[in-house]
């Protein structure tokens, strides 16, 4: 897999390091594209797990990450409405800019885009961006290749099982992600 985009963004030390146009994103882009609202939310919701499981691990005490998702989920479903889940999901940015690892403050930020995502697919790309930095941020460079790779074929994965479930990938959808 190509990682030149990355690495040139790195040597720049851009905060960012991938876009959904990099030639090891592209093809995931693609499949988002062409995948329905519910297929697209179904996945993010899915890949958003761990990170938000990471970043309980790193910071016990501070549940805006898994309040994100669970609120993200509960919107998807139409048990709440947006204004009850944006807060919980601008919350995690918020976190964000409150830590000093950019690893962690890139995968809140991931949180956040992939919870965003049941508000327009257009956020889908976001979580893998900001997912992909973060491990770069946190990875020795003799793994990085090998763990970016790993993860992208996880991202590729999730999608299909997420098309295999179809719409038993969430219990119910709201009226909204009927579209």
């Amino acid at each position: 897999m190509n990682f030149s985009e990355m690495e040139q963004r790195q040597k720049r030390k851009n905060q960012i390091l991938f876009a959904k146009t990099d030639a090891c994103l592209f093809p995931l882009w693609q499949q988002l594209e062409q995948a329905n609202r519910r297929t697209v939310a179904a996945w993010a919701l899915a890949c958003v797990e761990e990170p938000v499981e990471r970043l309980s691990r790193r910071y016990p005490t501070d549940s805006r990450p898994r309040e994100a998702l669970e609120m993200a989920r509960l919107w998807a479903m139409g048990k709440v409405k947006m204004p009850s889940a944006r807060p919980a999901i601008l919350a995690v940015h918020a976190m964000a800019k409150q830590l000093q690892d950019p690893g962690d403050a890139a995968l809140c930020h991931g949180v956040g885009q992939g919870c965003s995502t049941v508000h327009t697919p257009r956020h889908a790309m976001g979580l893998p961006i900001y997912e992909l930095t973060a491990l770069v941020r946190h990875t020795s460079p003799e793994l990085l290749t090998l763990r970016l790779e790993e993860k992208i074929q996880v991202y590729h994965q999730t999608l299909a099982r997420c098309l295999d479930l179809g719409d038993a990938a969430l219990p119910c959808w709201a009226p909204f992600m009927q579209k």
